[in-house]
């Protein structure tokens, strides 16, 4: 299958880039994280997943610009469902993008990470797929997670500490704002 793979960064993308390429698919990743913050963070994601790809040879379409300022319009005022908006912004903009060149399906590596709502991507991967005519895969990558950061480390890449947003940078370093890890 030929599979727009969105992409959030380049660990994340190591191991359902692997088990994708085993079942035969053809990956393009697709890069476009608005609400990744700062500005340096986003640069350092991107660069790394970069250098990633090359590696791997993975052929890449990146959304450079910075889109802090339309992902904080979707959110501010509605932190506890800033997930549920962030997910529609990517993987609206994946969607389009996969129909608009003919790829037969797309997927995240969002759907790696075991901090986020696998049930809601899933929701909103599969409305948008009917909203755009290309399939939503979905697969559950976080079996490989530890195999994921083993290989990135040997790698040497770098590996971000929170989800990318603000308010999950907030999460991670003040203990008051922690969430509880979505196991869903």
């Amino acid at each position: 299958m030929n599979l727009l793979l969105h992409v959030c960064c380049g660990p994340c993308t190591v191991f359902p880039l692997v088990v994708l390429r085993e079942q035969g698919h053809s990956v393009r990743g697709y890069f476009y994280n608005p609400n990744i913050h700062p500005y340096q963070e986003f640069a350092r994601r991107l660069t790394t997943l970069r250098e990633f790809a090359a590696m791997e040879q993975l052929p890449l379409t990146v959304e450079e610009e910075y889109g802090l300022q339309e992902y904080l319009r979707r959110v501010v005022f509605q932190e506890d469902g800033r997930c549920a908006a962030c997910y529609a912004m990517r993987l609206e903009r994946t969607a389009r993008y996969a129909a608009e060149n003919h790829f037969e399906a797309f997927s995240s590596t969002l759907l790696y990470s075991r901090y986020q709502n696998h049930a809601l991507l899933r929701v909103t991967g599969e409305q948008l797929a009917n909203r755009y005519g290309v399939a939503f895969y979905y697969e559950d990558f976080r079996r490989g997670w530890q195999e994921g950061i083993d290989r990135s480390r040997a790698l040497g890449l770098y590996r971000q500490p929170y989800c990318g947003c603000i308010y999950s940078e907030q999460e991670r370093y003040d203990p008051s704002k922690r969430k509880k890890k979505e196991h869903n």
